[in-house]
């Protein structure tokens, strides 16, 4: 990934030598597991250990890897170089180059898989506070881009928040999904490698088992893992988008926090741009097309290809390394979103009144008008306000037919801010809690 992208915790996860160390890892800590069961000498698997604390060479092993064209072999090779070729003589017996290379890359994974999570805890962390700080502060509510009826800013966080709180459950499941580990051997039949080699590794490594491998680990678990994170982003962007139409100029309900010195425009020195949303939403982009490839790794031919390999090589650190980077930054912008509830206000009596047509159509219909009638009744009240610039409580209050039903008093009481924010305390006490 880019560096630009990028934050330097994930990129750590997923650089040569974290690579390579966690190769070591599972090479040294079977080598143990086969001095336990007696297949090796205690005194070979112990020697390995001896590069417990070495930094291992990337360029010689990249070095060797350009003659043997494997790259298990060239970090062998290189292995036993560093703890000598008697030492080295036991390591990988009865393994398979898939039994280290996919019990790496879920390791791997499942460290990013903590990163991920943390960035969603200070996520909702902030979308909670901001949800609270905004409980009742009146915005307008839009379907299909057209006001609608009053709802709150804090209503608008606290959905983004059991979104995203959804998400983060999610995200905990798939981090389970991938947390397994195989060293099986050639075709997973444990044939020349101990079950029990298996389980050792798996548990120093912070993995369970595979139950069933071929000579890879099944590739489903890694379609919902990519997939969960596709979801993810796709949250990423719905809350952008909510926060890049909130700051178009002819809205301006919240825009993101502009700092000192800040330019919005190269050209038009007034512009400022929803730069890091629009951000958001083409990184989202990224992480979602991260998806379809792994779910196209799920069919490989009978017990193991590596038709899968070259685009895990990709996808495991950009897709994770790019989300990791687009939760901090969604949270950041988050934390700093300048809100104006004047504004929000002014747009919402933009049209007169009109937001409240729902309201004068109910009371029609309890006052014995049928529903039809009702609905003819109040449109064409509402019609002169979006053709005529009217004012939709004079035009009711002017129509013979609501006042047949309606007096003013009842007519102005349907005018009630305050009935649309109700029952926030309730949906609050859904989301967030007592």
């Amino acid at each position: 990934m880019i560096p630009r992208y990028s934050r330097p915790d994930m990129v750590a996860i997923w650089s040569p030598e974290t690579k390579f160390r966690i190769w070591f890892e599972i090479e040294a800590h079977a080598g143990d597991a086969m001095a336990k069961l007696g297949t090796i000498p205690a005194e070979n698997a112990a020697a390995v250990w001896k590069a417990k604390d070495v930094a291992f060479d990337v360029a010689r092993i990249d070095e060797i890897e350009r003659v043997t064209k494997h790259d298990v072999i060239a970090f062998l090779t290189h292995l036993a170089e560093i703890v000598g070729a008697d030492a080295a003589r036991f390591v990988h017996q009865g393994m398979t180059s898939s039994d280290v290379l996919d019990t790496t890359l879920n390791v791997q994974l499942a460290r990013a898989s903590d990163i991920l999570l943390a960035d969603m805890d200070a996520l909702l962390a902030a979308l909670k506070k901001r949800a609270m700080e905004h409980k009742m502060t009146i915005r307008i509510g839009r379907s299909h881009g057209i006001h609608a009826e009053p709802t709150t800013m804090g209503l608008t966080f606290a959905r983004f928040y059991a979104e995203m709180e959804r998400n983060r459950n999610r995200l905990e499941k798939a981090r389970y999904e991938i947390a397994t580990g195989a060293l099986s051997g050639a075709v997973g039949t444990f044939a020349n490698i101990d079950p029990a080699v298996e389980a050792h590794v798996c548990d120093q490594m912070g993995l369970r088992p595979e139950p069933i491998s071929t000579q890879v680990i099944p590739r489903d678990r890694h379609a919902m893992f990519f997939a969960t994170l596709g979801v993810i982003a796709s949250s990423v962007e719905n809350l952008a988008t909510e926060i890049r139409h909130m700051q178009r100029t002819e809205v301006l309900e919240a825009e993101e926090f502009f700092s000192k010195g800040q330019k919005g425009s190269s050209a038009m020195p007034h512009k400022r741009n929803p730069v890091l949303t629009e951000n958001l939403t083409g990184l989202a982009r990224m992480v979602r097309s991260m998806a379809i490839p792994a779910m196209e790794n799920v069919a490989l031919w009978h017990e193991r290809d590596i038709s899968h390999s070259s685009v895990e090589r990709m996808i495991g650190p950009d897709a994770t390394i790019t989300l990791d980077f687009a939760l901090a930054r969604l949270t950041n912008v988050v934390e700093n979103l300048v809100v104006y509830p004047d504004n929000m206000l002014a747009n919402m009596n933009k049209f007169r009144g009109l937001v409240h047509s729902q309201r004068v159509l109910l009371a029609l219909t309890q006052k014995g008008v049928s529903r039809e009638d009702a609905y003819a009744i109040v449109q064409r009240n509402a019609m002169k306000v979006w053709e005529d610039g009217a004012d939709f409580m004079a035009e009711l209050k002017a129509d013979a037919d609501v006042t047949a039903a309606l007096s003013d008093a009842e007519i102005e009481d349907k005018f009630d801010l305050g009935y649309h924010t109700k029952h926030v305390e309730t949906i609050f006490s859904r989301v967030f809690g007592e």
